[in-house]
């Protein structure tokens, strides 16, 4: 990936759809109509064109959760991996594997990482109903660790469920981002992203990513026009090498967050940080070439 041509990389993109289905409806988009309204549900390539004609690079993936659905993913692993491939210049695929499927879990982990080539990978702790620092998916994340990868847990609330009975099921206590902390020590040479705006325990997140050296943020699925105040302090100063832009796209565009992320009293020296160059240097890009 030649990241001198890019203007930005945007680090959490939901891929929606499969190139194999011939309707789009249902899923994760319907789930999320209480809080976005209608989203659009795009494939790896539509994805990969998209992103293009914007010259900015993306981190795309499914969300895998078995134990709570029952169900697989709309968009497999396999297919994001493999498609991604194809668009190497713009799209960089992670992986979901729910912790609950165990060992299961672990198996396809590796084999995802030595066979598919995935580049990190994607958790949510609210919808997959499992804490982070639950020793249970300590073997998973050793597979992860062991390759260098970073892992990515959504954090706070969600726009899963949101307005639907009961949430739809989906229980928030999951996701307070200090549970973080535990597999931080833990596991110390994994890059961990921290998703989101973590309200409300946008504290608890900035001071896990203060304290742990290899703790990130990502600022997506809100408008930056939201942020809490203290996550804008913090980027604009001890966290400035430590934050990520991330849409969150479909439920945000990245036009929509650039434009409002435009309007943050941020430092000049700090943009091209949180666009670009602190997400170069966790998925280990530079000088154009992506890094073993």
């Amino acid at each position: 990936m030649d990241t001198s041509r890019l203007t930005a990389i945007d680090v959490h993109v939901h891929v929606l759809a499969s190139v194999a289905e011939t309707e789009r409806s249902g899923g994760e988009a319907a789930s999320l109509a209480g809080t976005f309204g209608k989203i659009p549900e795009l494939t790896v390539p539509e994805l990969a064109a998209y992103y293009r004609e914007r010259s900015m690079g993306a981190v795309v993936f499914t969300v895998d959760s078995l134990t709570r659905t029952g169900r697989e993913s709309r968009v497999s692993n396999e297919e994001i991996a493999e498609q991604a491939a194809e668009y190497p210049d713009t799209l960089i695929p992670f992986a979901s594997v729910d912790p609950g499927r165990g060992a299961a879990g672990v198996r396809i982990a590796r084999r995802l990482i030595e066979e598919h080539g995935v580049k990190g990978f994607k958790f949510h702790p609210s919808t997959q109903e499992f804490f982070p620092n639950d020793r249970a998916a300590y073997p998973l994340y050793e597979v992860i660790a062991e390759a260098g990868l970073p892992a990515l847990f959504h954090s706070g609330q969600t726009g899963v469920g949101s307005g639907q009975r009961g949430g739809g099921g989906i229980r928030l206590k999951y996701s307070n981002p200090i549970h973080l902390d535990d597999v931080a020590v833990d596991f110390p040479d994994m890059p961990i992203v921290i998703a989101h705006p973590s309200v409300p325990w946008q504290d608890e997140a900035l001071a896990v990513a203060g304290h742990k050296p290899q703790v990130y943020i990502d600022m997506s699925g809100w408008s930056p026009k939201y942020f809490p105040p203290q996550l804008v302090q913090h980027a604009n100063s001890l966290l400035k090498k430590k934050v990520l832009f991330g849409s969150d796209f479909p439920a945000i565009t990245p036009d929509r967050w650039l434009t409002d992320f435009a309007k943050l009293d941020l430092k000049d020296e700090v943009r091209p940080l949180i666009l670009k160059e602190n997400a170069i240097r966790l998925l280990g890009l530079a000088d154009g070439t992506e890094q073993g």
